[in-house]
């Protein structure tokens, strides 16, 4: 889906601000800068949004980054959405996902891009390889390979935002800890986000 960035924040716009008000911030702004480095508040941050995300719809950027520099990344477990934004803001992408199968594969919090990989390889991390010893070593690019055909690395180590050949993945919890997009739509991310693009999951 391709939108265009709204004039007014509306109903949306209310809801978001009263989630950043529950959590005791005034501003957006202020949100930004009271929970950069805090990882407590990062998650309380998450819990009262997801309290109040009830669909798949479009959002502002600004409860949720300080700038657009490099390109804003928004992730949304929940909905099982992901949002991007051009850092002249002229370009807004929301993309159904795929997100991880249970909590506890589950990472919240600030990333960013810092690898971009057309045809990427895959390996099993070791915590897939105990839960699935009969999985491969390896997989090359292609067909069988899980991530499709685009990868965006994070900066934690083994998780991504990835394709994927199986489609029905796409809009449920299926993943090991990664994102997951439709091949295509992965392939328009890979040119709009640049490395250094900021990446906020909640």
């Amino acid at each position: 889906m391709t939108s265009r960035r709204n004039g007014g924040l509306g109903r949306r716009g209310f809801i978001l601000s009263g989630a950043a008000t529950a959590a005791g911030l005034a501003s957006p702004a202020l949100a930004q800068g009271f929970f950069e480095n805090t990882v407590e508040m990062e998650e309380a941050i998450s819990r009262n949004y997801r309290r109040n995300m009830s669909s798949f719809r479009s959002l502002q950027w600004q409860p949720f980054f300080d700038n657009l520099r490099n390109g804003a990344i928004l992730v949304d477990i929940n909905s099982r959405a992901l949002h991007f934004w051009s850092e002249d803001e002229s370009v807004y992408k929301l993309y159904p996902t795929s997100v991880p199968l249970s909590e506890d594969l589950t990472r919240r919090g600030r990333t960013e891009v810092v690898r971009k990989v057309e045809g990427p390889e895959w390996r099993p991390t070791p915590a897939m390889k105990k839960r699935n010893p009969e999985w491969p070593d390896y997989v090359g690019p292609g067909p069988d390979n899980p991530l499709g055909t685009h990868a965006l690395y994070l900066s934690w180590q083994y998780y991504r935002i990835h394709g994927t050949h199986d489609t029905r993945k796409i809009g449920r919890r299926s993943s090991n800890g990664c994102i997951g997009l439709y091949n295509e739509h992965i392939a328009e991310l890979f040119q709009l986000a640049p490395n250094g693009a900021q990446v906020l999951l909640i």
